[in-house]
C-alpha cells in the first residue's frame, strides 16, 4: 500500500489486496506474502503518484512500516522506501503499525487525551494508553494467540473461509450461544488477553463432535465462540476505563471491523459515559494512508532514521522514540 498525504489532506491511498491468493491456503502464506509485494510495490507506488497528480521530487519525506509484521513483506516496503529517501535526499521515518492503525481513527475524530486504544488484529490484541501524542503505554496485551488469528483458526475448522472474521460474524447473527466454551483467563486481576485456550477448545469439541458422527451446527459455534471472544475485549476494555479514567476509547485494527465488537464496545462506553471512536471500515484494514497519518507527527518531531534501518517484526509501540532526534 502507498499514500501520499499534505497538510492533513489525503491525496491518494491506493491498496493491492492478497486475500484471494491466500484464501486457498486458508491463511496467509510468508513466502508467496513478500514476493507478491515485491511485484506490486512499483504499480501501486506509480498509481498513487499519479492519483495524487503528484511527482517524486515533490515528496518531503519517505515514511515505512518498520514493524510489526511479516519480516519478508516488511523487507519489500523497507527496501523501496530506504531507495527513494537516499535517491532524492529526503528524511526516512520510521513508522510502527500498530500507531498507524490508531492514527487512523484522526481522519474521523480528533484524538482527546488520556484515552485507550483497543488494538485488535490477526497478529496483536493490545490496550494502549496514551496520554498525549505518540505517548504508548501497553496496559494489557496477548499471553499467546491474538484475537484475529483465533478467528482464522476457528473458521478453518469449521471450514468457513479465509479471512474467517467475515463469516464468522455473519453466521453468529444466525446462530445461538448453545456450545459451553471457556472464559479465558477467568477470574485473574489483569488487563491481558489470551485466545490459545479458546481457539483449541473449539477445535477438540468440533473434532470430537465429528468423532461421534454428530454434526456441528455451525452458526451455533459461531456465536457461541463469538460472545466469548469479543466479550474478552469488552470487560478488558472496561476494566481499563475504570482503573485509568480516560476521556476517549479508540477501536482500531481489522478486527474492528467486526459488528458484534463495534456494537457491543458502543454500548458499553456509553454505559459508563465514555467516547467511543469507531474507525470507518475503509480504515480497518491495512493501508498507508493510516502510516500517513502518523508520519505527519513523527515528522513535526523529526523522528527520522537512517538509511541502515532495519525492519523489527517484533516492534514494541513503545519503543518508537529511539528515533527521535
Amino acid at each position: 500500500a502507498v499514500a501520499i498525504i499534505e497538510n492533513g489532506k489525503l491525496l491518494s491511498n491506493i491498496v493491492s489486496t492478497q486475500i484471494e491468493v491466500h484464501r486457498k491456503y486458508g491463511g496467509v502464506m510468508p513466502e508467496i506474502a513478500s514476493r507478491l509485494h515485491a511485484e506490486n510495490i512499483g504499480v501501486v507506488l506509480k498509481e498513487a503518484l499519479d492519483t495524487a497528480n503528484v511527482k517524486l521530487e515533490e515528496i518531503d519525506a519517505f515514511a515505512v512500516t518498520r514493524g510489526p509484521g511479516l519480516i519478508g513483506a516488511l523487507h519489500v516496503g523497507l527496501q523501496a522506501a530506504k531507495t527513494l529517501a537516499m535517491l532524492y535526499k529526503k528524511p526516512l521515518i520510521p513508522v510502527h503499525h500498530l500507531a498507524g492503525h490508531i492514527y487512523a481513527n484522526e481522519y474521523v475524530q480528533e484524538l482527546k487525551f488520556p484515552l485507550l486504544a483497543v488494538v485488535v488484529s490477526g497478529g496483536n490484541s493490545e490496550l494502549v494508553l496514551m496520554k498525549n501524542h505518540l505517548d504508548f503505554e501497553v496496559i494489557g496485551e496477548t499471553r499467546d494467540d491474538a484475537i484475529g488469528e483465533c478467528y482464522d483458526k476457528v473458521a478453518r475448522v469449521l471450514g468457513l473461509p479465509y479471512p474467517g472474521g467475515i463469516p464468522i460474524d455473519k453466521l453468529a447473527k444466525e446462530g445461538e450461544h448453545t456450545y459451553e466454551l471457556p472464559i479465558p483467563l477467568k477470574g485473574e486481576k489483569t488487563l491481558d488477553f489470551s485466545y490459545s485456550g479458546l481457539k483449541t477448545n473449539v477445535i477438540n469439541l468440533v473434532h470430537n463432535l465429528e468423532q461421534k458422527g454428530e454434526q456441528v451446527n455451525v452458526p451455533n459455534m459461531c456465536k457461541s465462540f463469538q460472545d466469548v471472544a469479543v466479550g474478552l475485549v469488552i470487560d478488558r476494555t472496561v476494566k481499563a476505563v475504570k482503573e485509568y479514567g480516560v476521556n476517549q476509547v479508540l477501536l482500531a485494527g481489522g478486527v474492528s471491523a467486526n459488528s458484534y465488537l463495534r456494537s457491543e464496545i458502543k454500548t458499553a462506553m456509553e454505559k459508563l459515559n465514555v467516547q467511543i471512536d469507531i474507525p470507518p471500515m475503509w480504515c480497518c484494514t491495512d493501508n498507508a494512508a493510516m502510516i500517513a497519518k502518523v508520519a505527519e507527527h513523527l515528522f513535526e518531531r523529526k523522528v527520522f532514521a537512517s538509511l541502515d534501518l532495519g525492519a523489527d517484526p517484533n516492534w514494541s509501540i513503545q519503543d518508537w522514540d529511539k528515533f527521535e532526534n
